[in-house]
């Protein structure tokens, strides 16, 4: 069985977001055509399967979002346009991974880094010298941070995940797991080629690869070291900070910009404090938000809340606070009100990294930094320009804060994007609520959709 989701943001439908709790799995030997209106979205994201570590076996690629013709974008046109799908890798295949997870075991660590599906040197990417191209970042890997880099080229960032950004020039970018990049760079070196370098970051031992960044007149092959990347987590700390929304670029469709700011919503904003954490239960190795470490049911959650079937999940199983308690197993739903302001504080207190993602939304990264959060945090918020992106990192013994507005229907995952953390629970469902049926707010449950579970057997008449 496998279900599909993508990094593509689906509007007033979570019946069709592709993961366990929301859509059931497509048999096998079967297929199954999701509807979804491209709306807001334009930029870059990727698509993956979300059941059974499918992850680890590949099966992913870029979707591009493109602007309508007549909507500027504030860049020139490039000459070419490239999917750079960047990545860690295993040798053992996703089946047996899996059941090391299932057995108990922790993920190792990988063996390798790919670009392209391909090792060391094997993606190249051609060039005509004077010319711009647009690159599309993804960290499509399972579970490293990752930093990108092209040997003597700067890379002008122009767009994170649908979001036009202030261009700011970077000689390396740090990309996390589940996140997306579009930078522009210019062919402006000597005729020869050039080492793409894509390297862990926050390892040890540091994992690398390289491509080829290659001029269509070179007559010389990549030579001597790669260069190197960063060491220290500043360096990615600055950098995130330092990448914010273009304010005066065009937005997707020709609507008046401005009319909503995600640092003026009026009324009270509901404070959600998650707080990672891992450890043993019944002899197994689980990772949890919140002390819950989620369970699936048999029967998705969003088809539980449409048919009013009961059992499958409950109200409390989760807090939007940390509780201090020891890790226990629940299918962990957190319910929220429709049209509630949030204000979402990531706290990792462990010493690795962390990568979330919210599906249903983008959400505005308002603050991040080491230690403790508290309520003086907020005085150092951005609250003028703030990137929103679907995906955010967690630095190690830190904080991150984003602001959203609960606008949209329906069951949300939210999750780690380190894969065998959210195999083993490191993620939960955000139930946002309204006794309103009317389709301005959600679309009806799609008339091809699968059944399974308890849900077998039910009427997909309107």
């Amino acid at each position: 069985m496998i279900n599909h989701r993508s990094g593509i943001l689906q509007r007033r439908n979570s019946y069709e977001d592709g993961v366990s709790g929301t859509t059931c799995p497509i048999p096998p030997g079967k297929n199954f055509t999701y509807k979804l209106q491209v709306k807001d979205q334009i930029g870059s994201y990727y698509y993956f399967p979300s059941l059974n570590f499918h992850k680890a076996a590949g099966a992913f690629g870029g979707i591009r979002v493109y602007s309508k013709p007549l909507i500027p974008v504030p860049f020139p046109n490039p000459a070419d346009d490239y999917t750079v799908l960047i990545g860690d890798w295993y040798k053992s295949n996703h089946k047996d991974l899996r059941n090391q997870l299932d057995r108990g075991k922790i993920l190792g660590f990988p063996d390798g880094i790919l670009i392209n599906g391909r090792g060391p040197n094997g993606a190249s990417f051609n060039v005509e010298k004077g010319k711009t191209y647009r690159l599309r970042i993804s960290n499509v890997g399972l579970q490293s941070s990752l930093n990108f880099r092209i040997q003597d080229h700067k890379m002008t960032l122009i767009e994170v995940e649908g979001k036009h950004t202030i261009q700011t020039s970077f000689t390396s970018l740090d990309v996390h797991v589940g996140q997306s990049y579009s930078v522009l760079v210019t062919a402006d070196q000597a005729d020869k080629d050039y080492y793409i370098v894509v390297s862990s970051r926050f390892t040890s031992p540091v994992l690398t690869t390289t491509g080829i960044l290659h001029y269509n007149s070179s007559k010389s092959p990549v030579s001597g070291p790669p260069p190197a990347g960063p060491t220290d987590v500043k360096f990615s700390l600055e950098q995130a900070r330092s990448i914010r929304t273009n304010l005066t670029a065009s937005g997707p469709r020709p609507n008046p910009q401005g009319t909503y700011h995600y640092g003026e919503s009026k009324g009270p904003r509901k404070t959600i404090i998650l707080s990672n954490s891992q450890g043993i239960v019944n002899g197994k190795q689980r990772y949890a938000v919140n002390s819950v470490s989620y369970v699936a049911p048999d029967t998705p959650l969003k088809l539980a809340d449409h048919f009013k079937i009961p059992g499958v999940f409950r109200n409390g199983s989760i807090q939007d606070k940390p509780t201090g308690a020891a890790i226990h197993l629940d299918t962990s739903v957190l319910f929220t009100d429709f049209k509630t302001s949030a204000e979402i504080i990531f706290q990792n207190d462990e010493d690795t990294i962390q990568s979330y993602h919210l599906d249903g939304y983008s959400f505005y990264i308002v603050g991040m930094d080491v230690g403790q959060w508290t309520a003086d945090s907020r005085k150092q918020y951005n609250l003028q320009d703030a990137i929103a992106r679907t995906t955010t990192q967690v630095y190690p013994k830190s904080w991150t804060a984003v602001y959203l507005a609960l606008d949209n229907v329906g069951m949300w995952n939210l999750r780690s994007e380190f894969w065998a953390r959210q195999y083993l629970g490191q993620q939960f469902y955000l139930r946002v609520y309204t006794s309103n049926t009317s389709t301005r707010f959600e679309s009806n449950i799609p008339k091809n959709a699968l059944l399974c579970g308890k849900a077998i057997g039910k009427s997909l008449e309107m």
